[in-house]
């Protein structure tokens, strides 16, 4: 279902349709001497607006879609970093290859060593502790790269079990960072497709909106303010909006 904004500019661009409509049914007493308030400057703004406003929908999809993808390829990874530091404990590791495994592993669980200490001064609050939880995706990976590494250079972990072993670990980490990064690269097109779709309908002058109220000007002023034909144009609304 489309999101109440994206129906506002829809309606928009349906508002311009229907001034449009009423325009060409004033044949030749519609003739402006501005270019971009002809009829034909008037229908290829409506028609690149409508392109422009499908874009943004069909991009918003695919990010969606990217951002769904990552989420699942997430979901599991604290679970599977459990299982490595559980592995390298019951092999022939050091003993700081297992600190640093398990340390590696806290940060990606979101887990203090030890809880915060209690603030000596009453009047002070919790943002003078430094938070422990480091839970951004960007961050999920690095802990996981962290863990990879102390995997890698302890040469005692060899595990049999495929699901365990450090290529695996480097295979989802791969994967983790090819997921994040699509969906920064969809978010940036989505973000310059909604940049190009609001240039065609909110834009200074050039703008549906701007280019409307132009119209009923130029309506206005040759009709007057009190005949039928300002009355149906008057009321079509063209709302600027933001996002």
């Amino acid at each position: 279902m489309a999101s109440t904004t994206e129906t506002g500019h829809a309606k928009n661009i349906a508002n311009f349709q229907t001034l449009i409509e009423f325009l060409t049914g004033y044949g030749s007493s519609y003739n402006p001497s501005k270019s971009n308030l002809r009829l034909p400057a008037l229908i290829a703004l409506k028609d690149s607006a409508e392109l422009a406003l499908a874009d943004v929908l069909s991009h918003n999809t695919i990010y969606n879609g990217r951002v769904s993808e990552r989420q699942v390829a997430f979901s599991g990874i604290k679970i599977m970093s459990t299982r490595f530091v559980n592995a390298i404990q019951v092999s022939d590791a050091s003993e700081g290859s297992i600190k640093e495994a398990k340390f590696h592993n806290r940060k990606l669980q979101g887990k203090r060593a030890s809880p915060p200490k209690t603030p000596v001064n009453p009047g002070e609050t919790a943002t003078a502790t430094i938070s422990a939880s480091q839970q951004s995706y960007d961050q999920l990976i690095q802990h996981l790269s962290g863990l990879k590494t102390v995997l890698e250079n302890e040469p005692n972990y060899q595990p049999h079990e495929p699901e365990l072993l450090v290529d695996t670990l480097v295979s989802t980490i791969t994967d983790l960072q090819n997921k994040n990064l699509e969906v920064a690269r969809t978010y940036a097109n989505l973000s310059n497709a909604r940049i190009a779709r609001n240039k065609l309908l909110y834009g200074d002058e050039i703008g549906i909106c701007e280019t409307a109220s132009d119209v009923k000007k130029y309506i206005k002023a040759i009709f007057g303010a009190t005949s039928p034909e300002f009355a149906q144009i008057k009321g079509l609304e063209f709302v600027k909006i933001k996002n």
